[in-house]
């Protein structure tokens, strides 16, 4: 009897336990202290947290604790990460993000907030349902700039025989080749020793990037290029978020939206703030021909129209957009 009662209160305890269990949801990103992408998943954390209220806890691992963006793409299939913030390497998954590599496409960010309203998930979101993927948000990256060691970057013909890191996008590698550069995808946390060492001569990213990496730091020249435009998502695996309760998948993707206010408003102050920063450090900062650079960019939009099936479609209404 002593023995069943036991057993009882055990079971009690071990349901008690797992009733009130809470479930810890991973966000990995590769953004550094610092980052724009770091500060948008801290913010999302933050808020998506007090919403649940000791329910769910969403834990952001930055830094590339959980690997690359593609290494963390994977992990979201097999459910041992829950929610990733990735940028340019979206291009790799579905075809069509390839648009977000089209040099100087987006204007500013209320043309962003228009592309995303009329094209983003009529057109984007269901080639990334079909790779089992889906987008809670849309965030940012921010406006990309080169650094290297060799000189300053003014027109595209600077860029002849440069070795620049790049991220992991076809199209990315494709446009700087079309300039004249010598790109190679690399990940972005073995960037700054690529450039210390000389292994690479130079890289591009956005400001708060190029700020949190402390690439200035083993760099001579900023150059503000501004050639495209990055976007960063809020991602998860369609099938390990259906697991999710219904009201902790509505607190999740309704705070992940309402976070792309404070990340396109960081971003505009950041920008101006990064860059007189990055001037006190000595790195010596011009501003590129820009004009240069589009008439040079012409063929990545032809190649792109031909090559992907709705690119054509999506390019000129993208355009259209910002005007």
């Amino acid at each position: 009897m002593k023995s069943l009662k036991l057993l009882s209160l055990l079971a009690g305890l071990l349901f008690a336990t797992s009733a009130t269990a809470q479930i810890e949801l991973k966000l990995g990103h590769v953004g550094e202290p610092g980052s724009l992408i770091g500060a948008a998943a801290d913010e999302f954390a933050k808020n998506a947290n007090a919403k649940l209220a000791g329910k769910v806890k969403v834990v952001v691992y930055g830094s590339s604790q959980l690997g690359g963006d593609k290494e963390m793409l994977q992990k979201l299939k097999l459910g041992t990460v829950d929610m990733v913030e990735p940028s340019t390497v979206m291009g790799s998954v579905a075809d069509i993000y390839g648009v977000f590599e089209m040099p100087y496409l987006v204007k500013d960010r209320n043309h962003m907030k228009r592309i995303e309203k009329e094209l983003y998930w009529s057109k984007f979101e269901p080639e990334l349902a079909k790779k089992g993927y889906k987008t809670l948000a849309i965030w940012e990256n921010g406006y990309r700039h080169i650094t290297n060691n060799k000189h300053p970057i003014n027109k595209p013909s600077d860029l002849a025989g440069i070795k620049l890191r790049v991220p992991n996008s076809k199209w990315r590698v494709n446009m700087f080749k079309a300039y004249g550069a010598n790109p190679s995808p690399m990940k972005f946390s073995e960037v700054f020793t690529a450039l210390q060492t000389g292994v690479m001569d130079g890289q591009e990213n956005p400001f708060a990037q190029i700020a949190s990496g402390k690439f200035y730091e083993v760099q001579k020249y900023l150059s503000i290029t501004g050639h495209v435009y990055s976007p960063a998502y809020l991602i998860v695996s369609t099938k390990h978020w259906a697991k999710l309760p219904a009201d902790v998948r509505k607190v999740l993707e309704t705070t992940a939206k309402e976070t792309q206010a404070f990340v396109y408003a960081k971003a505009e102050k950041d920008d101006e703030a990064l860059l007189e920063k990055m001037k006190k450090t000595g790195i010596k900062v011009n501003y590129a021909d820009k004009d240069a650079f589009i008439a040079a960019s012409k063929p990545i939009y032809d190649e792109f129209s031909k090559q992907v099936p709705l690119g054509k479609e999506v390019i000129e209404r993208a355009i259209a957009l910002g005007k």
